[in-house]
């Protein structure tokens, strides 16, 4: 009784929908008008909880859509106003064309089925596929996307390793070794130093 693709429930219209009765795409829960929704009964997008007429709310019987929390603390502004960087965005499964499979990938029993199709679907850890986008970045890219991540209310560099593993404070220093031992200098410190060994 379903209209649409993926989903797992009954009596849904729309795409990749987990529950029953939702209209809309990508729904956890029942009852939803909208797309993105986890929770019941909500109309509207992205909302998490019960009831709620509006857009990206936590809770029961909301009708507008909330101000951002972000990293950790409250803000003035509405996410609709946060330009996040692209590489935010990424995928945690990719597909691997045969050519492009590792021995170890070919002889794996999961991916038996590549013989056939000329692929596999290879799954990262969440960690694992935020570093694999930041790190398709260009020079350029990465600098740009680097004052763009920066420039987020709030901007943690602490809170941001924890959650992504990337260190985006280690991009602006410089490692040297001493006495076998990785010494990280800020840019500035490193070209004083460059400089009085020069001189």
């Amino acid at each position: 009784m379903n209209t649409g693709d993926w989903n797992t429930g009954d009596w849904n219209t729309g795409d990749r929908n987990t529950g029953y009765w939702n209209t809309g795409d990508w729904n956890t829960g029942n009852r939803n008008t909208g797309n993105m929704n986890t929770g019941d009964w909500n109309t509207g997008d992205w909302n998490t909880g019960h009831w709620n007429t509006g857009d990206r709310n936590t809770g029961y019987f909301n009708i507008d859509a909330p101000k951002v929390r972000i990293f950790w603390k409250e803000t003035d502004i509405k996410i609709e106003d946060i330009n996040f960087p692209s590489f935010c965005y990424f995928n945690l499964t990719e597909w691997i064309d045969e050519r492009n499979m590792t021995e170890e990938e070919k002889q794996a029993d999961e991916n038996e089925y590549y013989k056939t199709t000329g692929w596999y679907l290879k799954t990262y850890k969440y960690q694992e596929a935020f570093k694999n986008s930041y790190n398709k970045l260009s020079k350029q890219e990465r600098e740009e996307q680097i004052a763009q991540l920066k420039a987020l209310p709030n901007f943690d560099a602490d809170i941001f390793k924890q959650i992504s593993w990337i260190d985006i404070d280690a991009e602006e220093k410089k490692k040297i070794i001493i006495d076998w031992k990785e010494v990280f200098l800020s840019l500035e410190s490193f070209e004083k130093l460059k400089k009085s060994l020069i001189d």
